[in-house]
């Protein structure tokens, strides 16, 4: 039998960043049957399982892999009401899966959508079912948001749709983003949060914001540090991966990542507990981290829509007040110059990158209020 053991996770989110996880474990017991005992990683998955079974008739509740790209990726496909329109969550990272995760934040999305999440190429279940070998070749911006329109095509057949929305978070922003910019007449509208819009200058304005709160707390080992990788951007642009997790070292220690937390631990943890995922997926989340910071940070660094504004399905964003790994107010200044159908910002006031966790219950609020009626 396997027992709890909580261990490091891998820590991925926009531009590829890696963090140091704490780890923690219970000790190997009986079957619980007092305070004193533990349960199992089986007996835990198995409770959350059932207790978020989707019953009814309508419902639909699927965990498959389906065949996109020439591989096999895996998607989740849960909702109460076959009727509800399609939300698309797009991941971060890159390779930062949120199948695991999404147990803990989605439930109430379930009663108003039918919620789709998908594990990109190179990323947690995808990774362990195709050879790793084969894929790093195909890592790019281009060739995954391929592999979303086809995606896109395939619930729409599958579930009689001709519109869904789509949500993309973070790295997730960078696709989605691409693929409402390609396809806006699939969307009912596009919902970006933590939305990347220019690369490098989310990374100036990320530096600059850090290097503040260091010299605010007067933390002479951060002022240092920072100043160490300067100018940052690099003068022709480039950020190396070692300059990123530097700076992100930093950003993360002051709630850049999540408001109010030094590390994402409590997050990642999240993916021990998860019914969808098995202990050899929980693996591979670091295992597609490492095979596609390096082939896709290029198209991440040079990804720039600050020039485009004219939009032709709806665009909503969720940002969130604190977020230093991709600096909100880049997001906010483009807004204002956007044209679309419609367009609504939503501000986070105690959320950073990370606002599905940070304020679950605006963030469903939101997502019912502002999102789903433009389904028409």
């Amino acid at each position: 039998m396997k027992w709890l053991h909580l261990a490091p996770a891998h820590v991925g989110f926009a531009f590829g960043l890696l963090a140091v996880l704490q780890s923690f474990a219970a000790e190997p017991t009986v079957p619980p049957a007092s305070d004193n005992e533990h349960f199992s990683r089986a007996q835990v998955t198995e409770i959350i399982a059932d207790a978020r079974k989707i019953v009814g008739s309508s419902g639909v509740e699927e965990l498959v892999a389906i065949p996109i790209g020439g591989t096999q990726q895996w998607i989740s496909v849960r909702g109460h009401d076959r009727g509800n329109p399609i939300l698309l969550m797009i991941h971060g990272g890159p390779a930062s899966p949120e199948i695991p995760t999404s147990w803990y934040f989605q439930r109430g999305w379930e009663d108003y959508f039918t919620v789709v999440q998908w594990d990109q190429r190179g990323s947690g279940k995808s990774y362990n079912a195709n050879d790793p070998k084969t894929i790093q070749h195909t890592l790019s911006l281009e060739r995954i948001t391929r592999d979303a329109e086809e995606l896109v095509q395939y619930l729409r057949a599958k579930y009689h749709k001709d519109k869904i929305f789509v949500l993309g978070h973070s790295w997730g922003s960078v696709v989605g983003l691409h693929l409402a910019h390609r396809h806006p007449e699939w969307l009912y509208a596009y919902v970006g949060m933590g939305q990347v819009i220019s690369g490098k200058e989310n990374e100036r304005v990320s530096y600059r914001m850090t290097l503040q709160d260091a010299k605010a707390a007067h933390n002479a080992e951060g002022i240092n540090e920072l100043k160490s990788i300067a100018p940052y951007p690099n003068a022709d642009g480039t950020v190396p991966l070692e300059k990123i997790n530097l700076e992100r070292k930093w950003s993360v220690n002051y709630g850049g990542l999540s408001w109010g937390r030094d590390s994402l631990n409590y997050y990642f943890n999240l993916m021990q507990l998860s019914p969808d995922y098995t202990e050899e997926d929980i693996a591979a989340v670091d295992k597609g981290s490492a095979l596609s910071l390096g082939p896709l940070l290029g198209d991440m660094l040079n990804f720039d829509y600050r020039a485009i504004v004219d939009w032709h399905c709806p665009i909503v964003m969720f940002v969130g007040r604190h977020d230093s790994t991709t600096p909100s107010s880049v997001t906010a200044e483009w807004f204002t110059k956007i044209q679309a159908p419609s367009k609504k910002l939503v501000w986070f006031e105690n959320s950073a990158h990370m606002m599905m966790v940070e304020e679950p219950g605006r963030m469903l609020v939101h997502l019912v209020e502002d999102v789903r009626p433009l389904a028409k």
